[in-house]
């Protein structure tokens, strides 16, 4: 499923994005945008990035041979806005907000980044799982924004969705092992790549899911490494709970925060 933005989606395009639970946006950034945020995010995998990031858990043995998994990894960082004026710019870029504006609703605060990047030839596929357990909230109006900066397909691990998997809403991911603790995911006899959507797509376009759509992406077999970065966004009075950034406010991108019985202006020491 593609949309082409304008100066905003039309309303089936919304209406399809929360029937399906995902939604590929053509061209949100330009090419000359996205190469610049490529520089960028290249310099800070030589700077700042942990390039030894890795899930764990069983599911790898199910997703890579053994000497795969022995090599498998990504690298990973959050906050990119904090280290890159390109990047604080990316999350307020005009048509990534009118999209966000059109499925989420008028007020709109952003919440993190983070990098993911498959290395060559090994990079690390990611099982099929939920971003709820990552950053837990109290309700679905959370839209996770994977920014492409490589044309992504089947050779180097585009993404993956289990279509209408969000309406169900959050599920019981395996967190622990008998070896102890390990990356949320869901089982894998149950949960496969092979039964989900993939979307490929282009440098420069953005897909968009919500926290609880299932998703999953193979492994990167390529000789070029693949960048994307997960920006998130919410509507402020969608509660965390849990998780990445928990306790933190977001700058707002679109409306207003409006203030309820009992809020306190947010703590400046």
């Amino acid at each position: 499923m593609t949309a082409t933005v304008g100066q905003v989606l039309a309303d089936a395009d919304a209406e399809l994005f929360w029937e399906r639970g995902y939604l590929r946006v053509a061209q949100v950034f330009s090419q000359e945008e996205a190469g610049e945020l490529k520089r960028e995010l290249d310099r800070l995998i030589g700077e700042w990035a942990n390039r030894e990031s890795a899930w764990t858990g069983p599911w790898r043995q199910a997703y890579m041979d053994q000497e795969t998994e022995r090599a498998g990894k990504f690298a990973g960082m959050h906050d990119l806005q904090y280290y890159s004026a390109a990047w604080a710019r990316a999350i307020l870029h005009p048509r990534l907000v009118d999209v966000l504006v059109k499925v989420l609703g008028p007020d709109v605060e952003f919440h993190h980044t983070t990098m993911h990047v498959k290395v060559p030839e090994t990079g690390m596929p990611f099982p099929m799982h939920q971003d709820h357990p990552f950053y837990k909230h109290d309700d679905g109006r959370f839209i996770d924004v994977l920014l492409h900066l490589d044309d992504t397909n089947s050779e180097n691990g585009e993404i993956r969705f289990l279509e209408g998997s969000h309406r169900g809403g959050p599920l019981q991911h395996i967190t622990e092992t008998a070896e102890g603790p390990c990356s949320p995911h869901l089982p894998v006899d149950e949960y496969r790549l092979a039964d989900t959507v993939a979307v490929p797509a282009k440098a420069g376009d953005v897909v968009l899911m919500t926290i609880n759509t299932v998703h999953g992406s193979d492994i990167n077999r390529s000789s070029q490494p693949r960048r994307l970065v997960r920006m998130g966004y919410r509507h402020p009075h969608n509660r965390q709970t849990a998780g990445q950034s928990l306790g933190r406010p977001g700058v707002m991108v679109a409306g207003n925060r409006e203030r309820r019985e009992g809020d306190q202006p947010f703590r400046t020491e």
